[in-house]
């Protein structure tokens, strides 16, 4: 079973995108998802600060900035 893990920050409004993108597909594929918040992880803001949000499928970086919805379908299927 997939895992998508969404990547962003408060405020962001290509994550709040994302985030609609990635809930859509999840809910009708019956997939899990998260959500993290970069800020919460050194590491996390050091790695990818400048291309939320990041879409990562089954922990491997899938997207950035943008979540195509085909794509996304593509890599779940």
């Amino acid at each position: 079973m997939h895992h998508i893990t969404l990547l962003g920050r408060p405020g962001c409004h290509l994550c709040e995108d994302a985030r609609e993108v990635i809930a859509r597909v999840a809910d009708e594929l019956g997939v899990t998802w998260e959500e993290i918040d970069i800020d919460s992880s050194g590491e996390l803001r050091d790695k990818y600060g400048e291309m939320i949000p990041v879409t990562l499928v089954d922990g491997v970086q899938h997207d950035f900035w943008r979540v195509s919805e085909d794509r996304l379908r593509a890599a779940l299927a």
